[in-house]
C-alpha cells in the first residue's frame, strides 16, 4: 500500500481539495527533503502506460480505505499523483474516479456532472459526518393530529416516515419540503386498534417506488412523484394465518417481513417487481407469539424483531433471543447463520446495511457484526460512565433506538442521540440538539432522521456545508 511519507500527513479535508485540484496544490508536501523535481526517476512517465496507472492509483486507494477507513482513500491515491507529471495528468480521468465511486463509496449512478465531483462530494460529507459539521432542521411538529412514529427510512432524496393510525408521510431532501401523504383503507376490517400501524417502508429510488407494510400484513405500493397521496394494495395480509407483522424492509429486488404469532411462518419473502410471494416459513419468533399480539392493542409493547438488508439478497432477522442471516435471494429461504443472544438484545437498536450489522445487548453493549459469519467487527459500551443500563426498568431499555450507515453507529437514548464509528467502535460525540425520546431512527450516507413524541420528526444534514 502507499503511504504518506513521514514528514507531512494530509487529512480528510486535505484529502479532498486535493482530489479537486487533481493533486496540484498539496504537490511539495508530499515531497522527502532534498528533493527535487529534476533528481526523481522520469522513465515512469515514457513507460507506463495510463490504464495501468489507473489501476495502480485505484488500488492504493482500495488498500488504503480498507486498512485506514474510506477516508484514508483520498490523501492515498493524492500521493500516486505527485510520482511524475505524467501521473498526475491520471487525475483528471473521469474513468478512473467511476471506479473509485464504486469501489470506495459503493455507488454506480452518478448524482453530479462528473464522477470526480461525486466522489469530492461523498469524500466531504463522510468528513462532516465524523467531525459533527451538520445543519438540524425539525421537518414536523407533534399534534393531536400526528401520531407516534413507528418507522422510518431515508435516502438521498427523500425521508419517509410511518405512524401509529396507518398512514406514511414523504418529505424531499435536502429541502424538507413535503411531498405526499398516504394513507390506507379506512374501511378495511380490524383486529385491535393498532392492526394498521405501519411495520415497514422500502424507498425505491431506481424505481420511483414507495412501498410500506401494515402490522396486519398488508402492503402497499405508491409511486414517487404520481399522484400525491394515491396507493394501492400490493398483498393482503391474514393475521389468523400468519400471525403480526412486526417489521418489513427491502430494496429494489426484494421484499422481506418477519412475522410472529403461528409457529413456522417467521420469513416471508416477496419479489419487488412482481410483487408475488416467493417464500414463507422460518422459527426466528416462534417464541415470541404472544408478546406479537399484544402490538394489536398496545402501542407501548417493545419491539419483538427486525429485519434488514445486510446486503443484496442477504436479510438478518433478529429477536431479543437470536439473530438469524437468511439467503432470500431464491425462492427457497436458505438460512446461512443463526446466533444465540446470550443477554438478550434491545430490538430497537438492530440494523445492518453494507455486510455488516448492528445490535446492543441488555447491558448495553453494543457489537457490530459482519455478515453472514456474524464475526465480531468492533464492540463498545453505549452506556455513559455512572449508568447501569440492567438497572432501569424493561420498558425504558425498549427506548433505546439506533441505525446505521455505511461508517456509523447512530444510538439513540435517555433524550440524547450519539455517534460511534462502526469499524472501530471510537465514540466521535454528541448530537448538539437533546431531541427527547427517540421512537424511531434512520440514517443514510449524508442524512439522519429522528421522530420524538414530545418534539416531532427531526434531520440533520452532513452534506450541506
Amino acid at each position: 500500500m502507499s503511504r504518506s511519507p513521514p514528514e507531512r500527513r494530509v487529512d480528510s479535508n486535505e484529502g479532498q481539495e486535493a482530489a479537486a485540484s487533481g493533486g496540484r496544490n498539496v504537490g511539495r508536501r508530499w515531497r522527502r527533503g532534498g528533493d527535487s523535481s529534476s533528481s526523481r526517476p522520469r522513465s515512469a512517465e515514457a513507460v507506463w502506460p495510463e490504464h495501468f496507472v489507473e489501476a495502480v492509483a485505484a488500488q492504493v486507494a482500495v488498500d488504503a480505505a480498507r486498512d485506514g477507513g474510506r477516508l484514508a482513500a483520498a490523501p492515498a491515491v493524492v500521493a500516486v499523483f505527485q510520482v511524475c507529471s505524467t501521473w498526475r495528468a491520471i487525475s483528471q480521468s473521469e474513468l478512473l474516479w467511476q471506479d473509485l465511486v464504486g469501489r470506495i463509496w459503493n455507488r454506480r449512478l452518478p448524482s453530479f456532472p462528473s464522477w470526480r465531483d461525486d466522489f469530492i462530494h461523498l469524500h466531504r460529507t463522510a468528513a462532516n459526518f465524523r467531525s459533527r459539521r451538520s445543519t438540524h432542521s425539525r421537518l414536523l411538529a407533534p399534534s393531536a393530529a400526528v401520531h407516534s412514529c413507528r418507522r422510518m427510512t431515508i435516502s438521498e432524496h427523500h425521508l419517509a416516515a410511518g405512524f401509529l393510525d396507518g398512514s406514511v408521510r414523504l418529505f424531499d431532501l435536502p429541502g424538507g419540503r413535503p411531498l405526499a401523504t398516504f394513507h390506507v383503507d379506512p374501511h378495511r376490517d380490524r383486529l385491535g386498534p393498532f392492526s394498521h400501524a405501519v411495520a415497514g417502508i422500502v424507498l425505491e429510488e431506481a424505481g420511483r417506488r414507495l412501498a410500506f407494510a401494515s402490522q396486519d400484513g398488508d402492503v402497499h405500493v405508491a409511486t414517487l412523484g404520481g399522484n400525491s397521496g394515491s396507493v394501492r394494495r400490493a398483498h393482503i395480509g391474514s393475521l389468523m394465518e400468519f400471525g403480526i407483522l412486526v417489521d418489513f424492509a427491502g430494496d429494489d429486488r426484494r421484499w422481506v417481513g418477519l412475522f410472529a404469532g403461528p409457529p413456522g411462518w417467521s420469513w416471508h419473502v416477496w419479489d419487488a417487481s412482481t410483487e408475488e410471494v416467493l417464500y414463507r416459513g422460518g422459527t426466528l419468533t416462534d417464541p415470541d407469539g404472544v408478546a406479537a399480539w399484544h402490538m394489536l392493542t398496545d402501542a407501548s409493547v417493545p419491539a419483538v424483531g427486525r429485519v434488514r438488508m445486510a446486503a443484496p439478497g442477504v436479510a438478518v432477522g433478529c429477536t431479543v433471543s437470536s439473530m438469524e442471516v437468511m439467503d432470500v435471494d431464491g425462492i427457497t429461504g436458505r438460512r446461512l447463520n443463526r446466533v444465540d443472544l446470550r443477554h438478550g438484545a434491545v430490538v430497537g437498536s438492530v440494523d445492518a446495511g453494507e455486510g455488516r450489522a448492528v445490535v446492543v445487548d441488555s447491558r448495553g453493549l453494543a457489537k457490530v457484526l459482519h455478515v453472514p459469519a456474524l464475526h465480531e467487527i468492533c464492540c463498545f459500551s453505549t452506556v455513559r460512565t455512572g449508568e447501569q443500563l440492567q438497572q432501569r426498568p424493561p420498558r425504558q431499555q425498549g427506548e433505546m433506538e439506533g441505525c446505521m450507515n455505511w461508517g456509523y453507529v447512530v444510538v439513540c437514548a435517555a433524550g440524547g442521540v450519539r455517534v460511534w464509528d462502526a469499524r472501530t467502535g471510537e465514540y466521535l460525540y454528541s448530537f448538539r440538539e437533546r431531541v427527547g425520546e427517540v421512537s424511531a431512527v434512520a440514517a443514510g450516507d449524508r442524512y439522519v432522521g429522528a421522530w420524538a413524541n414530545d418534539t416531532g420528526l427531526h434531520v440533520w444534514d452532513y452534506g450541506a456545508l
